[in-house]
């Protein structure tokens, strides 16, 4: 009896423990296939009031040639990651492609927030959902407008939702690819390329272009804003007394707690002086966790308070949610915060949204919630079922993560996508990434007589 019960026990709390336990072996399979690399910003070296200064150092400036690291994105975002606007290096390339995606974002306010507004209120959803699926359908239609300058036909939405999702569970461990997903939307873009709104990248093959727009837009751009808008609402979804605040606080304060970025990692083209006694050298690996930052000069960071808002500048504090415009910002900074103010106000306004399950930055549970007219208020029962519901499926969720992650990073340590691109163009040796210990610290006592 004793020995029933106390299985019973360890069975019943399995979600309390198992799921952080399966993340820190999860941390340790990765380090030890991927290796040590990156030098953590903020962290010993570069505190967290330099973090500015290293980020827009226009040494700062590598991506991909040189970083382990980018094996493992160029894995998840092939193909075509070598196409790809964040993954390019500096250069004629990342220019011209830079230029192309800017034509297309530049729209002005007021038709981002009409498009924006109408793709929104083609949303009807059910009364349980996972906001991110809910919303990647939304944001395939806006992005494919965006590019075509015409409503999204069904057919075309469901190609760009099928390989977004693929790319983000993927990305999460919570899946495998599925190549043919990605190939189907591919072969379709191939047969648009005459239809865009704007001119597309020069120099590029029309297969190379067609990738250029699937990465760009109908992965980066629909995944991103899928995420993002998700995370609103499933902020607002758990903190119901928030839902009377500033929508633009609303917004800082979920950028702020949840960054869409975890770590972004830059290669040194050259030596960064932190300060009097610390030198970055070239080829270094900086990781800059926004995380981190994020939360560093906040009082009680790990609290949702969009009231913290008032009166202060998001400009001014740690806050950068689209990067730093002296290095690589995200191409959407002006474009997105007008589409996702537009989505969350058109959908608030008929809907109320509620959920207890868990809110994390990565969201691998897709943000599970009770969607109800505007208004109208959730029993305790539907919500005691999503908390439970949600814990009992971390725990499964996280051996999926745990299996499907390991051999997805073990996958891309042996493919070498982004290593084999350099080498294949003739590029030369890059400097070996640099660790913490390889970092030059000066020292601080004065020089002897």
């Amino acid at each position: 009896m004793m020995l029933l019960a106390g299985l019973l026990v360890a069975v019943g709390s399995l979600p309390y423990w198992m799921p952080r336990a399966v993340v820190g072996l999860r941390m340790w399979i990765f380090t030890r296939i991927n290796g040590e690399e990156g030098i953590p910003i903020p962290g010993p070296l570069v505190p967290v009031e330099r973090f500015r200064q290293v980020y827009a150092d226009p040494a700062a400036s590598g991506r991909s040639r040189g970083a382990a690291l980018s094996d493992l994105f160029w894995y998840w975002l092939s193909p075509g990651a070598h196409l790809h606007q964040e993954h390019l290096e500096p250069g004629e390339r990342y220019d011209e492609v830079a230029r192309a995606t800017r034509r297309f974002l530049s729209l002005p306010t007021a038709e981002v927030t009409a498009l924006a507004e109408r793709c929104a209120a083609r949303v009807h959803p059910s009364r349980r959902v996972r906001l991110r699926d809910l919303m990647m359908p939304l944001w395939a239609e806006f992005f494919y407008e965006v590019v075509f300058a015409e409503r999204c036909p069904p057919d075309a939405r469901d190609l760009i939702v099928a390989n977004a999702d693929d790319v983000v569970t993927a990305l999460k461990g919570c899946g495998l690819r599925h190549m043919d997903r990605r190939h189907r939307l591919t072969a379709y873009l191939e047969t648009r390329l005459g239809d865009v709104r704007h001119p597309l990248p020069a120099g590029l093959t029309p297969r190379e272009q067609a990738l250029y727009l699937q990465g760009t837009f109908f992965n980066t751009a629909v995944v991103q804003q899928s995420e993002a808008s998700a995370h609103i609402l499933m902020a607002l979804a758990r903190h119901p007394e928030s839902q009377q605040a500033s929508l633009a606080h609303v917004i800082d304060e979920t950028f702020r707690l949840y960054p869409l970025f975890g770590v972004a990692h830059r290669v040194t083209s050259a030596d960064i002086a932190v300060d009097e006694r610390t030198v970055l050298p070239a080829g270094s690996v900086l990781c800059f966790n926004y995380p981190a930052f994020h939360r560093a000069g906040f009082d009680r960071p790990g609290d949702f308070d969009p009231g913290r808002w008032e009166g202060v500048s998001a400009k001014n504090a740690n806050h950068i949610p689209y990067g730093m415009a002296a290095n690589r910002p995200c191409p959407a900074w002006r474009l997105s915060p007008i589409a996702l103010r537009a989505v969350v106000a058109e959908l608030t306004r008929r809907h109320s949204f509620h959920s207890t399950a868990a809110q994390t930055r990565s969201l691998p549970n897709r943000g599970p919630c009770l969607v109800l007219p505007a208004g109208a208020r959730p029993s305790a029962l539907a919500l005691l079922f999503i908390r439970v519901r949600d814990r009992w499926e971390d725990v499964g969720r996280g051996l999926v993560q745990l299996v499907l992650g390991s051999y997805m990073v073990w996958d891309a340590r042996r493919e070498r996508l982004c290593e084999r691109h350099f080498a294949a163009s003739g590029s030369s040796s890059p400097a070996p990434a640099t660790s913490i210990s390889d970092v030059t610290i000066h020292s601080l006592e004065p020089p002897g007589p």
